[in-house]
């Protein structure tokens, strides 16, 4: 029988932000996060239709034809957010043998085994071996908080293999907005592949609760059976459809994203913290000495991802002149401390 996990511990991740607050005695608006991989400047939010407010979701309305358009995938399932996807699709097999990428989100893991499958972290490096004897490969691409990707060709390949025993692979492209060319949404109607998108990266639309699955149907209406009627609210599905049709913004936002990243590992290199990898969202960066500098930026009310396996820090894009401008002097700062 697979181990069993304690399904009370609650995993850590990024925007605990009151939690800071209160363990560094700074108050809750002095504070620069920098700790989610959120997009700073997300999607301009529009007043959605008071009507909205009082009639049940409607499931047929058109989300899921503007997302299916967005994501160049010919079927999918609206969920509140990928992490009800997350949680759920465990249910939907018997005991597994699970292989998940690590490092990466823990949520993955914490979710099969809190099903009662068998899984294991694997590096990437790992995965043509251990794909044998892996009935569920899920892969979070870009990585995070690696940001390594795969070749299209690469998944696909591992696809067939898992999906001629019945397996399946899981792709979480919860960062991928930004790079479209390395997003295997497009074949997502085979079956035994399974491709999770959300809003609340490059977006900025986390609060909104608004993520999809694209998948073959059959999967699709197993999954929407578990999950039940309306789990994501009116407001929300209308707040999606407008931002999933804004493909100025879009198209600017890429590149934005883009050149953000690009300067922030450049700023990065210049403190001496050369980043291991990231994406258009967020820089990774292993030390030995993370947790030091986690806490020195936290003491100025900057927070940002303290990973300890492997010892790392994630580090979110500032959303303006000043935020840059503040967390360039606290690495100046850290950088001139363990100099002297």
């Amino acid at each position: 029988m697979p181990p069993l996990v304690d399904q009370t511990a609650p995993l850590h991740h990024g925007g605990r932000l009151r939690a800071a607050a209160m363990q560094f005695a700074i108050p809750l608006e002095n504070w620069l996060d920098l700790s989610t991989g959120i997009n700073p400047n997300g999607w301009p939010i529009k007043t959605p239709p008071a009507a909205t407010w009082s009639r049940l979701p409607d499931d047929d309305d058109e989300l899921n034809t503007t997302a299916c358009r967005y994501y160049d995938a010919d079927s999918l399932l609206t969920v509140a957010g990928s992490q009800a996807a997350i949680q759920t699709l465990p249910q939907l097999r018997a005991s597994s043998r699970v292989s998940v990428l690590s490092p990466g989100y823990a949520e993955h893991a914490h979710a099969w085994k809190r099903n009662n499958h068998w899984v294991s972290p694997i590096a990437a490096d790992q995965i043509e071996t251990a794909l044998p004897d892996t009935d569920v490969l899920i892969i979070i691409h870009p990585n995070n908080p690696t940001g390594a990707v795969f070749p299209v060709a690469q998944l696909l390949d591992w696809h067939a293999q898992l999906a001629a025993r019945n397996g399946w692979l899981i792709v979480d492209e919860a960062f991928m907005d930004a790079t479209p060319e390395f997003s295997i949404a497009s074949q997502s109607s085979k079956p035994g592949l399974i491709v999770l998108r959300s809003l609340g990266k490059f977006f900025g639309l986390a609060g909104a609760r608004v993520g999809f699955v694209c998948a073959h149907p059959e999967l699709l209406t197993a999954l929407n059976n578990l999950l039940g009627p309306w789990s994501v609210n009116a407001p929300a599905r209308w707040i999606a459809m407008q931002a999933l049709q804004d493909i100025h913004w879009q198209n600017e936002t890429c590149l934005q994203l883009l050149n953000a990243s690009s300067r922030l590992r450049t700023l990065l290199t210049h403190h001496r913290l050369t980043p291991s990898g990231g994406c258009s969202l967020f820089q990774w960066t292993l030390s030995q000495h993370a947790t030091h500098l986690f806490e020195k930026l936290a003491s100025q009310g900057i927070l940002v991802r303290l990973f300890n396996n492997p010892p790392s820090l994630r580090f979110g894009l500032p959303g303006n002149h000043l935020d840059w401008q503040r967390l360039d002097s606290a690495l100046t700062d850290y950088r001139i401390s363990v100099t002297d």
